[in-house]
């Protein structure tokens, strides 16, 4: 039996969530140092989230990455 298409989970279109998790929040505020023994896991401050854009490749880098395989063909 297979899956229906609309089931199916597509990885290219999801998008960057923007609430943390309270034990994600915990491991970054550990990261950088802020975070206390014994404190309490309630009320934590809130954390920033990093969104990343991927940058466009110019025309030069285009070429090296072209020149560069046709090399690795020969």
């Amino acid at each position: 039996m297979s899956l229906h298409p609309s089931l199916r989970v597509d990885t290219a279109g999801a998008q960057q969530r923007t609430v943390l998790t309270r034990i994600e929040r915990i491991k970054d505020l550990m990261k950088k140092g802020l975070w206390e023994d014994g404190r309490s896991v309630t009320g934590l401050p809130k954390t920033k989230i990093i969104k990343i854009k991927a940058q466009k490749k110019t025309k030069e880098e285009d070429e090296d990455t072209d020149a560069a395989a046709k090399e690795v063909k020969k």
